[in-house]
């Protein structure tokens, strides 16, 4: 029942999109009412699907690939949801909705059956470090698409071209202002993540920190994130800039998740594609 309910929601995410996609092209309210909600739909229905997964399991289901990618879609929804509610930026689910789709397509191939727990993930940081970790990058991603939405609006703002986007797309003030609070958000999410990954290490290994592929990226991902959010906090560091280091740091946070688990050898690496 868990596997067909997170397997499942793949096609609310895929409506969703579409029909954010629908809107930002034709300007009908009823095609961003509908996305927000077949999203809330697909919401409700993949929280629903982690819950019994973890009665199924008896741990916090987000150990494996699948349940990774499942769960981080999860995550990217339900931030985007909070920022287009709080901004009612519907043009953002465009951008945003998109990446959830991408990642749970992705899981939905994966087999989907429980494993037992490895004796090193056997501990109450599990869901504390996880967590922390999944709903910072959630809020990255958002960054990410507001980024984009951004270096699109400037482009028509200085050619002095208003094209159809431009109406389409919210203010630089906006999107600024929404990078910006996706970093006073992702950022302690994140550097607390880190903080607690070190701690359940030398439970679990003897050892705060080994330099292991993962927590080496973790650092790089969270060193340009301190890099923005410093020189925002100092330098005044908006626009254009912002917006760049904000889809850079989105790209060093998908390289952690995927490329480091898949591709480097580690502590933290995923033996295959199908686990």
């Amino acid at each position: 029942m868990h596997v067909s309910l997170l397997k499942g929601t793949t096609f609310f995410y895929l409506a969703g999109a579409l029909l954010y996609l629908y809107f930002i092209v034709t300007l009908k309210e009823r095609g961003a009412r509908l996305g927000r909600m077949f999203l809330l739909i697909g919401v409700i229905l993949h929280a629903a699907g982690f819950v019994l997964r973890y009665a199924a399991a008896g741990y916090t289901p987000v150990t494996n690939l699948f349940e990774s990618l499942s769960f981080f879609a999860l995550s990217i929804v339900g931030a985007f949801l909070v920022v287009e509610i709080r901004y009612n930026l519907r043009t953002l689910g465009a951008f945003v909705a998109p990446l959830a789709f991408v990642f749970n397509i992705f899981a939905a191939f994966l087999p989907g059956e429980v494993a037992g727990l490895a004796p090193a993930l056997n501990s109450y940081w599990l869901p504390i470090h996880v967590l922390l970790l999944f709903v910072g990058d959630a809020v990255f991603a958002v960054a990410f698409g507001a980024g984009i939405m951004y270096l699109l609006q400037e482009k028509q703002v200085k050619r002095k071209r208003m094209g159809p986007l431009f109406k389409r797309l919210p203010s630089l003030d906006v999107l600024d202002e929404i990078n910006y609070r996706c970093l006073t958000i992702g950022f302690p999410l994140l550097t607390m993540g880190i903080i607690t990954g070190s701690i359940w290490a030398e439970y679990a290994w003897g050892s705060y920190w080994s330099w292991d592929p993962k927590e080496t990226w973790s650092l790089i991902t969270w060193l340009l994130y301190a890099a923005l959010l410093h020189g925002r906090l100092t330098v005044g560091w908006r626009g254009r800039k912002a917006a760049i280091l904000a889809i850079i740091g989105f790209c060093a946070v998908l390289f952690t998740f995927l490329g480091v688990n898949l591709l480097l050898p580690g502590l933290h690496s995923y033996s295959s594609l199908s686990r």
